[in-house]
């Protein structure tokens, strides 16, 4: 299961770097526009990735801080949020590389923002939850940004899998 978890963590990386390479050619007002999105404007929404990825990284490292609330603006200028998205990226890639298959099997103990209830479930599915959780987002954001300009990139997963090979190769035995 760690490759899968390896490969998400990577693939995360890679469609974050190309999300805010294409959100950068943007103007200031057409990024922080409000078109309506949950969280408002690209702004907001790319915020939110970034807050989402760091109450879930805290949970599962039990390092950092994690924000909060799931409105919280991490950085007010997408020069700031690029810098922390880019940092919490790599400590995401970080931390799955340190897992072993016993990690993943054990539970994870967390209290979730909106209800504050003790939680408690193995890491995997959660693990897999906030990589999912990305999707989601980047897919609104990849939405707002293509009524913006009419264009965004590719962020399909298999692209990823065809330009790297990871999750081609890895698992063919």
């Amino acid at each position: 299961m760690k490759p899968l978890f390896t490969m998400l963590a990577n693939y995360n990386q890679w469609a974050n770097r190309r999300l805010f390479d294409a959100v950068g050619a943007l103007s200031e007002s057409q990024y922080k526009a409000d078109e309506g999105a949950f969280f408002g404007s690209l702004h907001g929404t790319l915020n939110h990735l970034l807050v989402g990825d760091r109450i879930w990284l805290s949970r599962f490292s039990g390092r950092g801080t994690a924000p909060a609330r799931l409105d919280a603006i991490i950085a007010e200028d997408f020069a700031g949020l690029r810098r922390e998205r880019e940092a919490t990226d790599a400590a995401s890639v970080e931390y799955v590389a340190g897992l072993t298959e016993d990690d993943l099997a054990n539970e994870v103990t967390y209290t979730p923002v909106i209800n504050p209830t003790t939680v408690r479930q193995p890491l995997a599915p959660a693990l897999l939850h906030a990589f999912n959780h990305q999707t989601h987002h980047r897919g609104q954001a990849h939405a707002l940004l293509t009524r913006l300009t009419g264009d965004a990139p590719s962020l399909d997963l298999i692209y990823y899998q065809r330009q790297t090979g990871e999750g081609i190769r890895d698992w063919a035995a």
